[in-house]
């Protein structure tokens, strides 16, 4: 019997979609799980498909054609502490004694990068190549084309990439997938596509907020957002919503989104993006406001007992329909364009720490499809960067300055109504915050200098003056 191309570790629901995916492509895949019986399920499901199924990982190493490339889809629980070790750490030491080297190891689930990057050197010193690698699009996307970011040598790129390229996404018959850079880089990019992720999410519920204060109903809603995603917002996150809009429960009638609980959850990436961004010292404060925004809502039962304890409007909103859709319109585009900006802006700052020479470009062209912020607007942050690849900031570019400078107007209408109103819409008026902190000329951050000078002796530096020359005021006592 001839032996696989390829080999994966992990049938939860994501690895058999993506194992399919690529069997479908014309490739022989041996599979391994913990449990055997879900193993022996999996392959005696699909008796047509071109699977092998392995009872041990003796033999599901020795089943797979050298040099073997094998892919793990384990649960990743390490933080940011780089000691800490988990699962996936687990697995490699079980695996690494069976092979050979020139052997690929490719980490396909959501890792944190310095993870990958540890892993990737202490494989290498043992002859043994890895990938960290970001997979986004869920179990569609797995089972019918993702969108693929491996990070690590090129010489691992270049073992996988005819089995990546083949089962990714495409697009204009591009593959969504490219080599991201060495090291940690494709579970970086793939942390921050996921921070940008929240951003997009939030918004989007912000505006739904706002349409239901005012009365809209589902149907209604469902209407806007088709229609919004027939123009510059198509997005999968756009049209998912329209359909969500749409569902009524099969027991109650109602619209089933107005019966599930409010009550966020979340599995680390967007924490890791905030977490780093700050240690990065890069503002994402539309991603800051929605990672926020999750942890608010799981306080649920602080927030019960705060609505009969704290006053606010009576929110009314009494804008014609037509006038506050299009509105609202431009306060989510022009906010989402800030989300993206303060994204690409963290993986250009972090990718030059690293001297991992990303292409933003060619990154937001594998985000096309496949994955879950793909949208119609990637197109144009591809064309900004071709442009000008050294772009300091996106909204600089002349496409993206332009809508910001358009939708301003109503950008700050809707985040006013919101404040007025009592409507929280923290990533709307992040999004503005950051845009008009960017655009000003003068901050009031000398007067933080001063007060840093008062009470630390910290010095600051003055408008009259050299840049670099520092100064210290004796400032009068305080009397206490």
């Amino acid at each position: 019997m001839s032996k696989s191309d390829f080999g994966l570790i992990g049938l939860a629901v994501m690895g058999q979609n993506l194992v399919l995916n690529v069997e479908s492509r014309g490739f022989r895949v041996s599979v391994y799980n913990r449990t055997t019986s879900v193993t022996d399920e999996f392959v005696g499901a699909h008796p047509d498909k071109n699977l092998v199924g392995t009872k041990s990982l003796e033999e599901f190493v020795e089943s797979i054609e050298r040099p073997r490339k094998i892919m793990m889809l384990v649960q990743s629980k390490a933080g940011a502490d780089p000691a800490d070790r988990d699962a996936v750490d687990a697995v490699i030491d079980q695996l690494v004694p069976l092979l050979e080297e020139g052997d690929l190891v490719i980490d396909g689930g959501n890792t944190f990068f310095i993870h990958t990057e540890r892993r990737s050197k202490e494989l290498e010193a043992k002859g043994i190549l890895y990938i960290g690698t970001g997979v986004s699009g869920g179990e569609e996307g797995a089972r019918k084309g993702p969108a693929i970011m491996p990070g690590g040598p090129n010489s691992s790129w270049e073992l996988i990439k005819p089995i990546f390229e083949s089962i990714a996404a495409k697009v204009n018959g591009e593959p969504c997938v490219t080599h991201i850079g060495k090291g940690g880089a494709g579970h970086y990019v793939k942390m921050v596509h996921n921070g940008i992720e929240y951003g997009d999410m939030q918004l989007i519920c912000e505006a739904y907020q706002i349409f239901k204060t005012a009365g809209l109903t589902t149907e209604e809603m469902a209407e806007i957002f088709d229609e919004w995603n027939q123009g510059d917002l198509e997005s999968y996150l756009i049209q998912i919503t329209s359909k969500i809009f749409t569902i009524r429960d099969k027991e109650t009638g109602e619209p089933i989104v107005e019966l599930i609980l409010d009550r966020a959850g979340q599995k680390g990436t967007g924490r890791w993006t905030v977490m780093n961004a700050a240690e990065n010292a890069v503002v994402i404060s539309t991603i800051n406001a929605a990672v926020e925004a999750r942890i608010l809502s799981a306080l649920r039962d602080q927030r019960l007992a705060a609505a009969s304890e704290f006053e606010g409007p009576t929110p009314q909103i009494d804008l014609p329909k037509e006038e506050l859709v299009s509105k609202v319109r431009d306060a989510l585009y022009a906010s989402k364009i800030i989300s993206y900006a303060q994204g690409l802006d963290l993986i250009k700052k972090v990718g030059e720490a690293h001297d991992w020479d990303l292409d933003l470009g060619g990154i937001a062209r594998i985000w096309r499809g496949g994955c879950i912020i793909r949208a119609r607007f990637l197109n144009r942050i591809t064309e900004a960067y071709e442009r000008d690849p050294n772009l300091t900031n996106l909204m600089l570019d002349p496409f993206f300055k332009d809508i910001l400078n358009r939708s301003q107007a109503a950008w700050r209408e809707i985040v006013a109504l919101g404040v007025t109103q009592g409507i929280p819409v923290p990533a709307f008026s992040a999004s503005l915050g950051y845009y008009d902190s960017y655009r000003s000329a003068r901050l009031p951050a000398n007067l933080l200098q001063a007060q840093r000078d008062f009470f630390g002796a910290h010095t600051y530096e003055r408008l009259d003056k050299p840049e670099g020359e520092f100064f210290h005021t004796e400032w009068p006592e305080v009397i206490e």
